[in-house]
């Protein structure tokens, strides 16, 4: 699976607001240690926003938060916003390849793609900030 930029913009953004607690994390905290454009990284927490998984505040001492606890924000919320997994059923060897349904080795190709996809929604959903965020001891 490949990640857009945005999705990578994004989980970089969640977890430093992770890492920050009930601290307000701007555009320029995120953007400048991890390289992102920030303009694009505006659009990003703007995007995260939306998707009821940050809060802005303007002004001085503004920024974004999480807008639920670490441990309730997974790593498939966070990218589902950017990069939409595939619907299991969809017939994606037809749809991109031209393929001609109902033969049976598109049936059993299409079973291990969306067995593919169940495994990296399970994984994905399986991942909180607060699992990215915590520290081993010691």
């Amino acid at each position: 699976m490949t990640l857009s930029k945005f999705s990578r913009y994004a989980l970089y953004a969640a977890v430093e607001m992770a890492e920050a607690g009930h601290e307000p994390v701007t555009v320029a905290q995120v953007a400048g240690p991890h390289g992102i454009p920030a303009t694009a990284l505006a659009k990003v927490f703007q995007q995260l926003v939306r998707a009821g998984l940050a809060t802005g505040t303007r002004g001085i001492g503004g920024g974004y938060r999480l807008a639920r606890p670490r441990s309730e924000i997974t790593v498939l919320d966070v990218v589902s916003v950017f990069d939409p997994l595939r619907t299991p059923g969809v017939d994606l060897l037809h749809a991109r390849a031209g393929g001609v349904p109902g033969l049976p080795q598109i049936a059993t190709l299409q079973r291990l793609f969306d067995e593919v996809d169940d495994g990296i929604r399970a994984t994905l959903a399986s991942v909180t900030l607060d699992t990215l965020v915590r520290r081993p001891n010691g």
